[in-house]
């Protein structure tokens, strides 16, 4: 049997994971209604800000969405219950759901944590489910819940993570009734090379430092002071993107399972400096263009930092 492939990412973030929200499934590139998420998230997250549909049109088509592409956006994002209309006349305006603000904010709380990772036992947290095939849809939430989670798979349906269960995975699989489920915690043991698989290669971790390198090369050179306006929120949007999927390929896994010189704290520390620093430009443009669509002056339109969003708790959900 052929080994599994070891991350997916449409798998990573799947439809299923938000529950009663459906965010768009995210992809290598960015769809107009990833960078529409984004773009409210960035600049409206812990206010949740009205913004008009011309000024959410209008920012779109600075990232090249047309406008017809960006109208469709906003139905498709209000259908899947992401985003919520509010009327005044002739004028309407969207605002995130307080499901999907808070369903954002916590993974994003997540994504951008450092990550401390604890002394390692030399033990592995294995989970094993069973699934009819034809469950296809319960299967793919199973394996996106367990990949948000920090689990590779080391075959089809054995998953593995080099931490311990913590209180609040054992509360998420206890959620789960979508089979029969199986977690134990043991030790590797050493086999003949010819027919052993050793537990790490669930990860491809020459695939996830290649896309850390990536990253790198393509932001090292980024001087945020000297983007303004419309670059500045793109910039700002692409990083932003690219960055989230790293800590989930990379769920903190020990150092002395990695290569030397892994790249995880370099690339955060990188990630930090172009989105904070970028924040000021951006969130100015993002009011001028709200401002001249609205009716009103709008408040709460805000750019948070990095350090904003990783204060984020469960416990205190967005309002």
């Amino acid at each position: 049997m052929p080994a599994p492939t070891p991350y997916d990412i449409g798998e990573i973030f799947p439809e299923e994971l938000a529950g009663p929200i459906r965010l768009p499934r995210r992809q290598s590139g960015n769809s107009p209604q990833d960078l529409a998420v984004t773009l409210l998230a960035d600049y409206t997250l812990l206010t949740r800000a009205r913004l008009p549909s011309g000024a959410i049109v209008a920012l779109l088509a600075e990232a090249g969405v047309s406008p017809a592409g960006a109208r469709t956006t906003i139905s498709r994002l209000a259908r899947r219950g992401v985003i919520e209309s509010h009327r005044e006349g002739r004028h309407s305006s969207y605002r995130l759901t307080a499901a999907a603000a808070t369903f954002l904010a916590v993974g994003g709380s997540a994504i951008v944590s450092p990550g401390l990772v604890p002394p390692w036992d030399g033990q592995w947290t294995l989970i094993a489910f069973s699934l009819p095939q034809e469950e296809g849809t319960l299967r793919r939430a199973l394996r996106g819940q367990l990949r948000w989670m920090g689990y590779a798979p080391l075959y089809d349906g054995l998953w593995i993570s080099p931490h311990e269960l913590s209180e609040k995975t054992k509360a998420r699989l206890a959620e789960l009734t979508l089979g029969t489920l199986t977690v134990f915690r043991a030790r590797h043991v050493e086999l003949d090379a010819a027919i052993r698989r050793n537990p790490i290669d669930a990860w491809d971790t020459a695939g996830i430092a290649r896309q850390y390198e990536a990253f790198i090369a393509r932001w090292a050179e980024t001087l945020p002071r000297t983007l303004t306006g419309s670059e500045a929120v793109r910039a700002r949007t692409e990083v932003m993107n690219t960055y989230r999927r790293l800590p989930v390929l990379d769920p903190n896994l020990p150092a002395r399972l990695l290569p030397p010189g892994w790249l995880r704290e370099p690339a955060r520390d990188l990630f930090t400096a172009v989105y904070d620093g970028l924040a000021e430009a951006a969130q100015e443009h993002v009011r001028a263009v709200a401002s001249r669509h609205a009716v009103a002056p709008i408040a709460g339109i805000r750019a948070h930092t990095v350090a904003d969003l990783a204060a984020i708790t469960t416990a205190r959900p967005v309002s």
